[in-house]
């Protein structure tokens, strides 16, 4: 029996109290007609007894408190899904927006998942090459892991997620089986032209799947756009097999319409305004990542946050910190002196990079040469350290050695053109380059056969001509 209920008791906002519902289901969606014969939808949030609050998508305005009708649906918001997804742009809510129809789907799937069953959860293996150095030499991204990018409002993390989206594949299956989802949260027109365009000139957008929710979009969208990109993640990955980059950017936009959500449900706040289940509600995203037994296809996330005031320690960048594995951290300083990705590579790390590198994935020397330049790079700031309190005419000549290899590392490794893909070797041959400038007796992270078979004795015959020749191009173009 389908029942409508006339008429709504309160209006708060985008959220509506129903009283005298009975049957009502957390999370169940609900058909909205208005008096002029509009229709709206809307989620059940809050149940009290036969009281409910409905969250409207679209907004409360022109609601009538008399004659609207409100029936339930008796399913929760679902995603229509179907392997012609792929290169279709949709709403925040999902819905097409591309101007290519509705898609004719294979099946429904709720929006929110279903738990991932730790039994049956694969470790992760293998890597996703992105051609940018500092991330795949440094910060390895291994399949089915969770690696967030911590930047700073108006830094260049949009320029870099186009260029992973642009760059990244998988180095031992074909194309075919790569997929990449794109969710963009709170952009401005502006934003979510330029990821458009940036896709369809490159030629990638064929294997790119867009959720774009923009900044004058319903709140309530927001909150719902990271869980439709990730339902048709899953659907790719873990039914069609294929491996599958999920890219959300912001994430801090998300978790500041939640906040939004959550005041005007009348709900405590915690910490900074923000609910206290921000963290739980972090974590039914971020562990939607991984593999699972029975699919040879993977789900692995790279969500984009801004920091506010550049804080490391604000609630959303410090719960993400907790739920994933690791983080990349862009640095505004950097960014000033004109390093592009400016990469800051002390505090970034990759906890998983350990089992999906070295031999039969990248290179036998991966691992080696990453904690050499980890330690040689570590070594620079105390040198520099020192030479901001003597001068750099005092230190000794092994800093002054180390400080001409930060430099050289920060021009040359750190900084690379915004269109220049390094494969992983041309990568490790510049790390062994670079450790090269040292003296042998400081490399000291790195076997004696190692040393023997890559270190370069004679520094003359070393030059970094290509890669500067790479970004002058670039830089010719750019102007």
């Amino acid at each position: 029996m389908i029942l409508d209920y006339v008429g709504v008791k309160e209006i708060n906002g985008s959220l509506i109290v129903l009283d005298g519902v009975k049957g009502a289901s957390f999370e169940e969606m609900v058909d909205i007609r208005l008096e002029n014969g509009s229709s709206r939808h809307g989620r059940i949030v809050q149940i009290d007894g036969e009281r409910v609050v409905v969250q409207v998508f679209e907004g409360t305005k022109s609601i009538s408190l008399d004659n609207t009708r409100t029936r339930l649906k008796c399913r929760p918001m679902e995603l229509a899904l179907s392997p012609e997804i792929m290169g279709r742009v949709f709403s925040g809510a999902g819905v097409p927006i591309d101007g290519f129809g509705e898609v004719y789907p294979e099946k429904r799937a709720n929006i929110n998942g279903t738990p991932m069953n730790p039994v049956s959860r694969i470790y992760p293996r293998n890597y996703i090459n992105t051609g940018i150095s500092t991330i795949d030499t440094l910060t390895t991204l291994i399949r089915g892991q969770k690696l967030p990018i911590f930047s700073g409002s108006g830094m260049k993390h949009n320029e870099l997620a186009v260029q992973i989206v642009r760059q990244a594949k998988i180095s031992d299956s074909d194309d075919n089986k790569f997929g990449i989802v794109f969710a963009a949260m709170g952009v401005k027109n502006d934003v979510a032209d330029y990821f458009r365009r940036s896709f369809d000139e490159s030629g990638v957008l064929s294997r790119v799947v867009m959720f774009l929710n923009l900044a004058n979009d319903p709140i309530i969208e927001r909150t719902l756009t990271p869980r439709c990109a990730l339902t048709a993640a899953e659907y790719l990955a873990f039914e069609c097999n294929m491996h599958v980059l999920v890219i959300m950017t912001d994430m801090t936009s998300y978790a500041e319409a939640l906040r939004e959500f959550s005041s005007s449900k009348g709900e405590i706040p915690g910490r900074k305004g923000y609910p206290g289940y921000l963290y739980s509600d972090l974590a039914s995203l971020y562990e939607r990542a991984g593999m699972v037994k029975g699919s040879s296809g993977s789900v692995t996330q790279i969500p984009i946050l801004t920091m506010p005031n550049d804080d490391i320690t604000h609630p959303v960048p410090d719960l993400t910190g907790y739920i994933t594995e690791g983080q990349i951290v862009l640095d505004r300083a950097l960014e000033g002196s004109g390093i592009y990705p400016p990469v800051s590579v002390l505090p970034s790390l990759s906890r998983l990079m350990k089992d999906g590198i070295g031999e039969g994935y990248t290179r036998s020397d991966h691992q080696a040469l990453a904690n050499q330049l980890f330690a040689a790079y570590a070594r620079v700031q105390d040198a520099r350290s020192l030479a901001s309190v003597i001068g750099e005419e005092e230190l000794s000549p092994v800093d002054k050695k180390y400080m001409q290899f930060g430099k050289l590392f920060e021009q040359y490794f750190v900084n690379q053109g915004y269109t220049e893909n390094r494969t992983i070797e041309q990568s490790l041959d510049l790390g062994w380059k670079l450790l090269s400038t040292l003296p042998r007796t400081e490399l000291d992270r790195v076997d004696d056969e190692l040393l023997d078979e890559f270190y370069i004795s004679d520094t003359d015959s070393i030059s970094f001509d290509v890669f500067a020749s790479d970004k002058s191009e670039e830089n010719d173009t750019d102007d």
